[in-house]
């Protein structure tokens, strides 16, 4: 019987995604070591702090790409609206990936006169690049999500991992600087479009067209909402550090955030990343959506406490051994910030869980909450500091997310809200 019961768990679609996912992340996570040994060693903190902020630039606007909503519509539309939607979203991403490229290279100015540094400018150009690349995927990548036949999404970040975590520490071992970080993401996302395009026979029509696309932003418009505030929660401290406290003292919390949270956010969202085509699929039953999400939060649970744990408990040992004497300081940040990532997942999910249930409206209020709640405490924090900085990360986190999760629980499965699916039934 128990061995039944362990072939009928690793048969759940959930379950073989994440491990998918996992397989890939761990292929990263070998080639990644290696790389953030040696730029630890080959950069300065003025390096990475110029690199944070590209970086940070960079992960808010690709909001607007892959993240608007664009993909979730196509994963959770009826079949018979399929193709329409494909067909508009490809030539929506076009549009919308041309004015952001030309948004960011003016942006670029006024970013290198925030910071008083003119080096920004050009890889804050360069990168946005990027953009112009998404797509030609961006469709292909929301039909296999749909399919959830997340192996090919295993696929094609393993192969851009592994590439990217090559050119890395060849580019700062040849003294490129912040440009070792810079260059390897825009030299590799070309990976996406071959593998998507080898394992999804979908093609778009090449007569322009935009039927139905008030739909699509009409769902997109509230999860870009939620997807950019949390983007900004995710980056704001970056920018009040770089700005208010220096590019070097950035450098250093970016350290902490990437040989800390950075892995425990990756192993996040392998969990969440199968979640909404996981919930999309079965939203029509009640039962099988309830079971689908519980069990899905107690693999997360079994996951991702213990993990983090165990990282934070081995920081002080494995830092200065791996990454060199000179990031000793970050230890105390990299712990805190790192405690800070698990109540994280389960506010996702529940942020998914409503987002399924075209209740995502509910998201973007609660994520203004949030973000007023966060940002004012990262305000009071940055008085003593990165270190202060850090403590805020932590308990505006460890006190919001849980709150939210439970609300948003109850809301979807009490008696009065199961008419939320027979809706949709």
């Amino acid at each position: 019987m128990i061995i039944a019961k362990i072939k009928q768990q690793l048969s759940n679609q959930f379950i073989r995604n994440i491990g998918w996912l996992g397989g890939a992340e761990l292929v990263n996570r070998v080639f990644r070591l290696g790389a953030t040994v040696i730029l630890a060693r080959a950069l300065t903190p003025q390096d990475y702090g110029l690199a944070a902020v590209v970086l940070t630039i960079n992960e808010f606007t690709t909001v607007f790409t892959l993240r608007a909503g664009i993909g979730g519509k196509i994963v959770q539309a009826d079949e018979e609206d399929v193709e329409v939607f494909c067909n508009t979203a490809y030539w929506l991403n076009w549009i919308l990936c041309i004015s952001l490229f030309v948004i960011q290279c003016i942006a670029a100015f006024p970013i290198a006169w925030f910071y008083q540094e003119e080096k920004l400018i050009l890889p804050i150009c360069v990168y946005s690049l990027v953009y112009l690349i998404l797509p030609f995927f961006a469709v292909h990548n929301a039909l296999i999500d749909r399919a959830n036949r997340l192996k090919i999404t295993a696929i094609s970040t393993a192969i851009q991992a592994m590439l990217n975590n090559i050119l890395i520490p060849i580019l700062a071992l040849s003294g490129m600087g912040m440009w070792a970080i810079v260059l390897p993401g825009l030299f590799t996302t070309p990976v996406w479009i071959i593998v998507t395009h080898i394992n999804e026979p979908w093609r778009p029509k090449m007569s322009f067209t935009l039927k139905r696309w008030r739909e699509i932003v009409h769902f997109g418009k509230d999860v870009l909402g939620y997807e950019l505030l949390e983007k900004l929660r995710g980056n704001i401290d970056y920018l009040l550090v770089g700005r208010f406290l220096g590019v070097e003292a950035l450098g250093v919390y970016f350290f902490a955030f990437n040989a800390g949270l950075g892995i425990s956010l990756n192993v996040i969202n392998i969990m969440v990343w199968p979640l909404y085509p996981h919930l999309c699929a079965a939203r029509r039953n009640l039962h099988e959506f309830k079971e689908k999400y519980f069990h899905s939060l107690k693999t997360i649970s079994l996951v991702i406490v213990p993990l983090v744990i165990l990282q934070s408990s081995l920081a002080p040992f494995y830092v200065p051994i791996v990454f060199g004497e000179k990031w000793r300081m970050a230890i105390p940040i990299l712990i805190l910030i790192c405690l800070s990532a698990i109540p994280r997942p389960f506010g996702t999910a529940a942020a998914l869980l409503l987002q399924s249930l075209d209740k995502a409206w509910i998201n973007l209020r609660w994520s203004v909450i949030f973000t007023g709640i966060f940002l004012a405490s990262l305000l009071i924090g940055m008085q003593w500091g990165i270190y202060g900085v850090a403590v805020s990360v932590l308990i505006s986190h460890a006190v919001a997310m849980p709150m939210f999760t439970i609300w948003a629980t109850r809301f979807v499965f009490a008696t009065k809200s199961t008419l939320l699916l027979n809706k949709k039934s």
